[in-house]
């Protein structure tokens, strides 16, 4: 364990998002003179004074990372940056927060789960709004990629980061042959969909800063929004039809983008096995919702339940967390298939949460492996996507993350339950929390600010859990990682 190393890229990661999380929000106040540019400042300042202090006074250290010091870095750049992401909210006295709340919504934003324990939001200056949506933008690639691209520049190694981040099966370890310009290209993918994304927003009918913030949390699949209503506060289709088709891109493996825009085709899209089975599942529940909307008259014509409908499923099941409607009251057990869509998630290697439609698939398979063998006991079954043969050690590796995500979920949800929830509240906060998804039912279906704050720290582990998909934060947690 090299702890000055990751000390020094601490204070790199603070130097860089004191400048990258508060600059522009303090650009924004100047602009609509919304008194908060202090407030943005004087964060800056702190932020960057740590940052400067903890690389300065490790600045002779040098050596190549580790696995385990990778494991260690990301978990620390998220818990100790969605720390930090708090100040403007502790300082500002327009949120007027505790340190529970700032931490559990920077924690939020920066973990793109889109909970939060803020109401009032139309009556907020812009600057903070702006930081809000700001802070998605900036966790949904994830600033540990730009930190990527950066650390080779300062002698740092960067691919321990770059396998701790991203756990589980991927398309490739490696998109171009230099990691730092696997980061470059993935920022640009992401940076064009953002901009793409603000220009469809803003011909649609939003004005500028309301498209500007919104395409970030669209295309982080984030689901922060500027006002109380979400997107509903726009009344717009041509806006939810925006919103559906981003969250939909921004839900897929961002390697399939990667290489639509290396070789200027598409075709691989349709071949691959995971985006087959992740539109698959987005137009399967948005059947089932749209044919309860309309048979319950819950909308009165086919075209509002289509569109409600649909743009609820996407931003569900993409982990997004943007609601046109209250789905919370919709009949019949529609509210928990949007849970469960939540919980099988986005792709893997896209901004979304979940368990990730990648191991859900294999799960699928493995299981009706299992019926097969049941049948032809002596037979060799092999396990395949896309042609391909999926070795025995990553199925056990999937099956082995869907087990502890289990036995979490349910250690969190009786944890909560002990706080004095009603299992609804507990179970849907959990499984939002957990998913980065944000909203949940019952009591937490708008906002979390009336928890206790026992809840509240307990969903922002289950948040940090989520993001890292549980293994990368849990590994901390055995003997057998700080034993030399």
């Amino acid at each position: 364990m090299h702890a000055s190393i990751i000390v020094k890229i601490l204070g790199l990661l603070l130097m860089l998002f004191s400048a990258l999380g508060n600059l522009p929000p303090l650009l924004v106040s100047f602009i609509y003179a919304d008194g908060m540019a202090n407030v943005f400042a004087d964060s800056l300042f702190f932020i960057f004074s740590i940052g400067f202090l903890m690389w300065i006074s490790t600045i002779r250290s040098k050596a190549e990372l580790g696995t385990r010091d990778g494991f260690l870095v990301v978990t620390l750049f998220w818990a100790v940056l969605g720390t930090a992401g708090s100040l403007p909210f502790i300082l500002s006295s327009a949120v007027e927060l505790s340190i529970t709340d700032a931490v559990f919504e920077s924690l939020s934003g920066l973990t793109t789960t889109g909970a939060t324990v803020i109401s009032g939001l139309d009556e907020l200056p812009k600057s903070i709004l702006f930081y809000r949506q700001q802070l998605q933008w900036l966790g949904g690639m994830g600033i540990i990629v730009l930190a990527m691209a950066l650390l080779p520049m300062l002698g740092i190694g960067g691919m321990q980061l770059y396998r701790a981040e991203s756990p589980g099966p991927v398309k490739d370890n490696k998109l171009v042959p230099r990691l730092a310009e696997t980061a470059k290209a993935l920022w640009y993918i992401y940076l064009t969909l953002t901009v793409v994304c603000a220009l469809a927003y803003w011909i649609v009918g939003m004005n500028l800063f309301d498209a500007i913030s919104h395409s970030f949390t669209t295309v982080a699949i984030g689901g922060f929004s500027t006002h109380d209503a979400s997107l509903g506060y726009f009344d717009n289709a041509a806006v939810d039809v925006v919103a559906i088709i981003f969250m939909f891109i921004a839900g897929i493996n961002f390697a399939l983008h990667f290489t639509a825009w290396q070789r200027r085709k598409v075709g691989h899209y349709l071949s691959d096995p995971e985006f087959q089975f992740y539109a698959f599942i987005l137009a399967l529940v948005s059947v089932l919702t749209v044919s309860v909307l309309y048979f319950s008259d819950i909308y009165s014509s086919l075209f509002e339940a289509t569109i409600k409908g649909v743009f609820q499923v996407v931003s569900m099941a993409t982990t997004t967390g943007f609601a046109t409607a209250d789905f919370n009251s919709w009949p019949l057990f529609l509210p928990y298939v949007l849970l469960y869509a939540a919980i099988i998630g986005a792709c893997a290697g896209s901004t979304g949460g979940g368990m990730k439609v990648i191991r859900i698939l294999l799960i699928f398979k493995q299981g009706l492996r299992e019926v097969q063998r049941l049948i032809h006991p002596r037979a060799v079954i092999p396990i395949k996507l896309g042609g391909q043969r999926v070795s025995d050690r990553v199925v056990e590796s999937v099956w082995g993350f869907f087990a502890v995500y289990v036995m979490a979920f349910m250690v969190m949800l009786l944890a909560l339950l002990a706080t004095g929830l009603d299992i609804i509240t507990a179970f849907s906060a959990v499984g939002a929390c957990i998913n980065n998804l944000g909203p949940g039912l019952a009591n937490v279906a708008v906002t979390y600010e009336h928890l206790p704050s026992a809840a509240k720290w307990i969903l922002c582990f289950a948040m940090l859990l989520g993001r890292l998909e549980i293994f990368t934060l849990l590994v901390l947690f055995t003997p057998m990682f700080w034993q030399r």
